[in-house]
């Protein structure tokens, strides 16, 4: 297939800021990789993915089945910050105001007062959030998307950063809620742990004789050394000929035969903002094809909608994967 050529430019001004920035910070976000190395053995693509939804200032979906780190991801990822944290066990029985608080009577000053409830955090980690309701799902649809919550009329902000890290088992096993389009949509990426290789079970087999090693995980950046790295993203040069490739893409899945709901403006620049994350991750202060490549599946298979027509022997959120896939090997890569 021809590749139409694309050259590199960085305004001087960009290049200075986004080096200053990147070099003082470089070493906490090395730090930040190797202590999440550490923990998650096996998985290196979802280590690299994880930083970026943090550096992209998005939100994680975690899917996969029961015992392969999910949890463990999520809680690494969450000390290595030296941020608030909280951590919901989401149960068919949970309630809106389990997750943003509720608004309580004062009877000695006679007015009502808020309890803020566990989404008041810098990183919060939804564990299994498709075992509970829609109706407590869509408790997170405003906190995830505007960075605050409202209450009996009052609207209150959430710290900066905010992270939701949220697993869940696929909605093939019993007692899950399938998460509508509308809460995915809010999720920057979702990916999956997969099984480790036999080196990387063996390591895992051996470091669990030797106590818990989520203890050894330290905090290694601050929550102003994260928003600093989240504005330093913003710097990283994205050529027009990428753009033009990356939408190129997101028509053809609004397109798609096997596709009942296409990618959304949302989807668009949620994928524009992670590989300028995935670009400065890997110490670059500009945009390849390559980082649009590789993170099309993970930001775009779980914004689509699989039609009825499609028949697969495939799971549903398997299906979407392999329609993304498919655009991917037939749209035409800048050079």
């Amino acid at each position: 297939m021809e590749k139409v050529p694309i050259r590199v430019r960085i305004t001087e001004d960009a290049a200075v800021e986004a080096g200053a920035v990147y070099s003082d910070l470089e070493p906490s976000l090395r730090s930040l990789e190797a202590g999440l190395r550490r923990v998650i053995r096996g998985n290196g693509e979802s280590v690299h993915f994880a930083l970026v939804a943090l550096l992209a200032h998005g939100h994680l979906l975690i899917e996969d089945v029961p015992g392969v780190g999910k949890t463990t991801m999520a809680h690494a990822l969450a000390r290595s910050l030296n941020c608030t944290f909280h951590r919901i066990q989401f149960t068919s029985d949970l309630l809106p105001s389990d997750v943003i608080g509720i608004s309580i009577y004062n009877q000695h000053l006679g007015t009502f007062e808020f309890k803020p409830g566990p989404v008041f955090a810098n990183v919060l980690l939804a564990d299994e959030i498709n075992r509970t309701t829609p109706k407590t799902q869509s408790a997170l649809l405003e906190a995830m998307n505007e960075g605050q919550v409202t209450v009996d009329n009052r609207t209150y902000r959430l710290p900066d950063p905010f992270m939701v890290i949220a697993t869940q088992n696929p909605v093939e096993h019993h007692g899950t809620y399938p998460l509508p389009e509308s809460q995915l949509d809010r999720f920057l990426m979702r990916i999956r742990m997969g099984y480790p290789g036999m080196e990387g079970e063996r390591d895992i087999v051996r470091a669990s004789r030797n106590g818990d090693e989520m203890e050894a995980v330290k905090p290694v950046a601050t929550a102003e050394e994260v928003r600093l790295l989240q504005d330093s993203v913003h710097s990283v040069a994205v050529e027009e000929p990428l753009v033009s490739y990356m939408l190129a893409i997101v028509n053809r899945t609004r397109q798609h035969e096997n596709l009942a709901l296409g990618v959304s403006p949302r989807g668009s620049q949620a994928l524009y903002r992670a590989a300028q994350a995935l670009a400065l991750l890997e110490g670059r202060r500009y945009c390849i094809p390559d980082d649009f490549k590789r993170l099309a599946v993970p930001v775009f298979a779980h914004r689509v909608v699989v039609s009825s027509r499609y028949a697969s022997t495939l799971k549903k959120s398997e299906q979407a994967e392999s329609v993304v896939r498919e655009i991917l090997e037939t749209t035409e890569v800048p050079l």
